[in-house]
């Protein structure tokens, strides 16, 4: 029977907890060496790209059933590992889809997730992404583990409701598993070449230029050109370097309970 609730269970403040991060760029950009900065992190890899990077990390993820089977040994069993980073999300969602392909018990025999029509492959997918979040957040909850999430990034066209469409950066996923990514995530970061833009030419031959010094860095605020949020109060921009994102990690208050007596 479960303990009957009271006011001595109210909490106050600001309930401090392992991150949620999803950071996502371009190919070659660092993301995956951002994420092993992190202290005491393990690795679940679903694509061959940590070969330059010392950290620890389980084999090759072939199958979404390699990447449950990871989450579920460091469920059940003792470790000292602090922060699970995830390497990449558009990766794991081709495992994902092979996943509900081979699930399949409807009609025919679909190929791609394409096959299973009125969109419901890609819904089907949105089970399986709950489930893995569920394990995900076992791992923040009950072994305090940080989780880190990256993805590539892609240029879409945004339909504003209010004005013009536009092209606009963000995780290189099928609508609905970004929507639910996102919304789980504490920080979506987009991951850049930092570009200053110069004005050449004269009169009608007028025209801006972009100019990159190759400086990596961090954008941590939406804005029309990208997606992104952050709940640290961080500015807009910060390098792409662990030790900058880490400085916003101790501003959350620790946890203070109060009675009601």
């Amino acid at each position: 029977m479960n303990e009957q609730l009271s006011l001595s269970h109210v909490k106050t403040g600001i309930l401090k907890q392992p991150r949620r991060t999803l950071i996502y760029g371009v190919q070659g950009i660092g993301k995956s060496l951002f994420c092993a900065s992190a202290p005491d992190v393990i690795f679940i890899s679903t694509e061959d790209g940590l070969g330059d990077i010392d950290c620890a990390q389980f084999p090759l993820a072939k199958s979404f059933a390699d990447v449950k089977n990871a989450i579920r040994v460091l469920c059940k069993e003792d470790h000292n590992y602090k922060a699970l980073a995830v390497d990449s999300m558009d990766w794991l969602e081709r495992l994902l889809w092979d996943h509900v392909i081979e699930n399949f018990d409807g009609k025919g025999d679909p190929k791609y997730i394409e096959d299973i029509g009125y969109q419901a492959g890609y819904k089907t997918a949105v089970r399986y992404w709950q489930e893995f979040i569920k394990g995900l957040d076992w791992l923040r909850n009950h072994k305090g583990m940080q989780i880190l999430l990256t993805a590539h990034s892609q240029v879409k066209t945004y339909d504003a409701p209010s004005g013009d469409s536009y092209d606009r950066y963000r995780p290189r996923l099928h609508k609905l598993a970004e929507a639910v990514l996102c919304e789980w995530v504490d920080e979506i970061f987009f991951a850049n070449y930092k570009v200053h833009t110069k004005t050449v030419g004269e009169g009608l031959g007028e025209r801006s230029v972009g100019i990159g010094s190759g400086e990596r860095v961090i954008l941590t605020t939406e804005k029309p050109s990208h997606i992104a949020k952050n709940r640290l109060r961080m500015p807009d921009e910060i390098p792409l370097e662990w030790s900058a994102y880490e400085k916003f990690l101790g501003n959350s208050a620790e946890e203070k309970t109060t009675t009601g007596e």
